[in-house]
Protein backbone atom coordinates (compact mmCIF):
# COMPACT_ATOMS: atom_id res chain seq x y z
CA UNK A 1 0.00 0.00 0.00
CA UNK A 2 1.32 3.46 -0.83
CA UNK A 3 2.22 5.79 1.81
CA UNK A 4 0.21 9.27 2.06
CA UNK A 5 0.62 12.52 3.71
CA UNK A 6 -1.31 16.24 2.43
CA UNK A 7 1.07 18.81 0.82
CA UNK A 8 0.03 20.39 4.84
CA UNK A 9 -1.58 19.24 7.63
CA UNK A 10 -4.46 20.98 8.71
CA UNK A 11 -5.53 21.80 5.02
CA UNK A 12 -7.97 19.08 4.92
CA UNK A 13 -9.69 16.60 6.82
CA UNK A 14 -11.39 13.12 5.79
CA UNK A 15 -14.78 12.14 6.02
CA UNK A 16 -17.28 9.48 5.40
CA UNK A 17 -18.16 11.29 2.51
CA UNK A 18 -14.92 12.55 0.85
CA UNK A 19 -12.10 14.93 2.15
CA UNK A 20 -13.34 18.69 3.19
CA UNK A 21 -11.27 21.89 3.66
CA UNK A 22 -10.14 23.36 6.60
CA UNK A 23 -10.97 27.32 6.70
CA UNK A 24 -11.10 29.65 10.18
CA UNK A 25 -14.25 31.41 11.06
CA UNK A 26 -14.24 34.69 12.91
CA UNK A 27 -16.54 34.79 16.01
CA UNK A 28 -16.59 38.24 16.32
CA UNK A 29 -17.45 38.74 12.73
CA UNK A 30 -18.54 35.83 11.22
CA UNK A 31 -16.18 36.21 8.37
CA UNK A 32 -14.76 32.66 6.61
CA UNK A 33 -11.23 32.72 5.52
CA UNK A 34 -9.29 29.66 3.13
CA UNK A 35 -6.57 28.61 4.07
CA UNK A 36 -7.27 29.24 7.97
CA UNK A 37 -5.97 31.80 9.75
CA UNK A 38 -4.90 32.85 13.21
CA UNK A 39 -6.72 36.48 12.73
CA UNK A 40 -9.55 37.71 11.04
CA UNK A 41 -8.66 39.27 7.32
CA UNK A 42 -11.99 41.80 7.99
CA UNK A 43 -11.86 42.90 11.65
CA UNK A 44 -8.29 41.47 12.57
CA UNK A 45 -9.74 39.74 15.64
CA UNK A 46 -7.87 36.44 17.12
CA UNK A 47 -11.10 34.92 17.82
CA UNK A 48 -11.28 32.11 14.93
CA UNK A 49 -12.36 28.90 14.97
CA UNK A 50 -12.13 25.87 12.48
CA UNK A 51 -14.64 25.34 10.01
CA UNK A 52 -15.27 22.48 7.79
CA UNK A 53 -15.91 23.79 4.07
CA UNK A 54 -19.03 22.01 1.70
CA UNK A 55 -17.42 19.67 -0.46
CA UNK A 56 -19.68 21.03 -3.13
CA UNK A 57 -19.23 24.28 -5.06
CA UNK A 58 -20.02 26.20 -8.28
CA UNK A 59 -16.90 26.98 -10.76
CA UNK A 60 -16.74 30.90 -10.67
CA UNK A 61 -14.06 31.40 -12.82
CA UNK A 62 -11.13 29.37 -14.44
CA UNK A 63 -7.86 29.08 -16.60
CA UNK A 64 -5.37 26.57 -17.34
CA UNK A 65 -1.70 26.52 -16.30
CA UNK A 66 0.59 25.88 -18.67
CA UNK A 67 4.24 26.51 -16.56
CA UNK A 68 5.54 24.41 -14.00
CA UNK A 69 4.69 26.33 -10.57
CA UNK A 70 7.46 27.14 -7.93
CA UNK A 71 8.61 24.87 -5.29
CA UNK A 72 7.27 23.55 -3.39
CA UNK A 73 4.51 23.02 -5.19
CA UNK A 74 6.62 22.39 -8.30
CA UNK A 75 4.94 18.74 -8.48
CA UNK A 76 6.45 15.56 -10.82
CA UNK A 77 9.33 16.88 -13.56
CA UNK A 78 7.12 15.55 -16.31
CA UNK A 79 5.00 18.52 -15.97
CA UNK A 80 1.09 18.38 -17.77
CA UNK A 81 -0.74 21.88 -17.85
CA UNK A 82 -3.60 21.46 -15.35
CA UNK A 83 -6.65 23.63 -15.02
CA UNK A 84 -6.58 25.95 -11.72
CA UNK A 85 -10.20 27.74 -10.89
CA UNK A 86 -12.21 29.79 -8.02
CA UNK A 87 -14.72 27.62 -6.77
CA UNK A 88 -17.56 29.17 -4.55
CA UNK A 89 -18.88 27.04 -1.65
CA UNK A 90 -22.24 28.07 -0.96
CA UNK A 91 -22.61 30.01 2.89
CA UNK A 92 -18.52 30.51 2.92
CA UNK A 93 -15.74 31.88 1.05
CA UNK A 94 -14.51 31.49 -3.23
CA UNK A 95 -11.35 29.04 -3.07
CA UNK A 96 -8.73 29.12 -5.47
CA UNK A 97 -7.68 25.32 -6.37
CA UNK A 98 -6.38 23.09 -9.08
CA UNK A 99 -9.01 21.30 -11.27
CA UNK A 100 -8.88 17.71 -12.80
CA UNK A 101 -10.46 18.94 -15.90
CA UNK A 102 -7.61 20.88 -18.06
CA UNK A 103 -9.85 21.36 -21.18
CA UNK A 104 -10.97 24.68 -21.19
CA UNK A 105 -13.45 23.41 -23.96
CA UNK A 106 -15.06 21.45 -20.96
CA UNK A 107 -15.26 23.57 -18.27
CA UNK A 108 -18.39 26.42 -17.78
CA UNK A 109 -18.60 29.06 -15.13
CA UNK A 110 -21.67 27.90 -13.13
CA UNK A 111 -20.56 24.15 -13.16
CA UNK A 112 -21.12 22.12 -10.15
CA UNK A 113 -17.99 21.05 -8.69
CA UNK A 114 -16.21 18.60 -5.91
CA UNK A 115 -13.42 18.17 -3.60
CA UNK A 116 -11.38 15.12 -4.21
CA UNK A 117 -7.74 14.68 -3.34
CA UNK A 118 -4.99 14.37 -5.94
CA UNK A 119 -1.17 13.17 -6.10
CA UNK A 120 1.00 16.44 -6.68
CA UNK A 121 4.17 14.18 -6.42
CA UNK A 122 6.47 11.21 -4.41
CA UNK A 123 8.88 11.99 -1.90
CA UNK A 124 12.34 10.55 -1.93
CA UNK A 125 11.09 7.70 0.73
CA UNK A 126 8.22 6.97 -1.52
CA UNK A 127 5.82 8.78 0.28
CA UNK A 128 2.90 10.03 -2.07
CA UNK A 129 2.22 13.97 -1.52
CA UNK A 130 -1.71 15.04 -1.51
CA UNK A 131 -3.39 18.01 -1.95
CA UNK A 132 -6.70 18.92 -2.93
CA UNK A 133 -8.38 19.83 -6.57
CA UNK A 134 -11.96 20.42 -7.74
CA UNK A 135 -13.43 17.72 -10.05
CA UNK A 136 -16.62 18.85 -12.55
CA UNK A 137 -19.75 16.43 -11.28
CA UNK A 138 -20.43 15.30 -14.64
CA UNK A 139 -24.71 14.54 -14.99
CA UNK A 140 -25.25 10.21 -15.30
Amino acid sequence: MTRTRPVDDGLFVEGDDGPSLLASACRSCGTTAFPRQRSCPKCARMDMADRVLPRRGTLWSFTVQGFRPKPPYAGPADFTPYGVGYVELPGAVIVEARLTENDPRRLRIGDPMELVLVPLRTDDDGTQVLTYAFSPVRSA
